[in-house]
């Protein structure tokens, strides 16, 4: 399959990434063993998680997905060097609030390493903005992780054009790594946060670009058409906000491509965010080995002029 090099980390992943917060969550370790082998058996080569997954759920602690990422590669020793181990830190494990302190990074990434049962992380993102941390304490801690050889390349997620500006600026005037990829928000249905400057930044800068929420939290797949749907998934109370004129215009208009194309929505979906300009591949997750099925499905797929136009449009704010 056909590598693209994440932004200038020297990292190449295929055009799209397994999304891992369904590990632990609500996909059991058995379950998420099969589907990553499906995952590297189909070509694919990048799965995507994070300390924090999934803290949210009853009973958990954080690094749930992490630990069953980790479990797959010590039962399958020979697909390490296959894959690349994308993780993130900085979200409250505890603490009480986001975290990207020096102090934090240094422990966090031990926790990770360990859960994840490798010596190196492949990319090392800062989840989610800190106010209360200089950016340049926080670029100053990934260099020692980059230096130690812990960490291959560092990036980020959730910053706006604002910040992630600042953040290049503050890594050039003190000689500090630099974030190679970002990862937004981004879908036919939520384009505002990276559409526009972002992306132009993204763009000029040769910034790496993993979107998430590609299918809207499910949204896209055409499933839920009424409030009524959404006790389909534990999800639902996310997508309620999609049920709206606009959002049906941009079903119609996927199940209309979908037809014409015999691929289903979901592939669809992300077929069109795969094909974006500054967008170096979605970030997506599967419960089931269908699921795995249509994501592939969803890389081969390319759309034609007017099928992208007419999504365009549907999608227009």
């Amino acid at each position: 399959m056909q590598k693209r090099p994440l932004g200038r980390s020297g990292l190449e992943i295929a055009p799209l990434v397994f999304g891992g917060n369904v590990f632990g969550w609500t996909t059991d370790e058995p379950t998420g063993f099969r589907l990553l082998d499906g995952f590297v058996d189909a070509g694919l080569n990048a799965i995507d998680t994070a300390d924090v997954y999934s803290r949210w759920a009853p009973g958990h602690q954080g690094g749930e997905s992490e630990t069953v990422i980790g479990n797959w590669l010590r039962a399958n020793p020979g697909k390490r060097e296959k894959v690349l181990i994308l993780t993130k830190v900085g979200s409250d494990m505890g603490q009480g609030h986001r975290d990207l302190s020096a102090k934090w990074i240094e422990t966090a990434v031990e926790n990770s390493l360990r859960r994840l049962s490798t010596d190196v992380i492949d990319l090392y993102q800062s989840h989610w903005p800190a106010p209360g941390t200089p950016q340049e304490e926080t670029l100053r801690a990934y260099e020692k992780l980059l230096k130690a050889g812990k960490v291959r390349a560092i990036g980020t997620s959730n910053y706006d054009a604002a910040l992630l500006s600042e953040s290049l600026a503050v890594a050039k005037e003190h000689g500090l790594p630099r974030y190679e990829s970002l990862q937004p928000k981004y879908n036919l249905y939520d384009r505002e946060e990276f559409d526009g400057a972002l992306r132009d930044l993204c763009v000029r800068e040769g910034i790496g670009v993993i979107s998430y929420y590609g299918l809207a939290s499910g949204f896209l797949s055409g499933k839920y058409r009424s409030k009524e749907d959404l006790s389909k998934s534990k999800r639902g109370a996310g997508i309620e906000k999609y049920l709206t004129e606009r959002g049906f215009r941009i079903l119609n208009a996927l199940e209309a491509v979908a037809s014409n194309r015999g691929a289903k929505p979901a592939e669809v979906a992300l077929a069109w965010v795969i094909a974006r300009e500054g967008v170096t591949a979605p970030i997506a997750s599967a419960t089931s080995a269908e699921q795995l099925e249509s994501l592939v499905r969803a890389v081969h797929l390319t759309l034609a002029p007017e099928d992208i136009a007419a999504l365009d449009a549907a999608s227009a704010a």
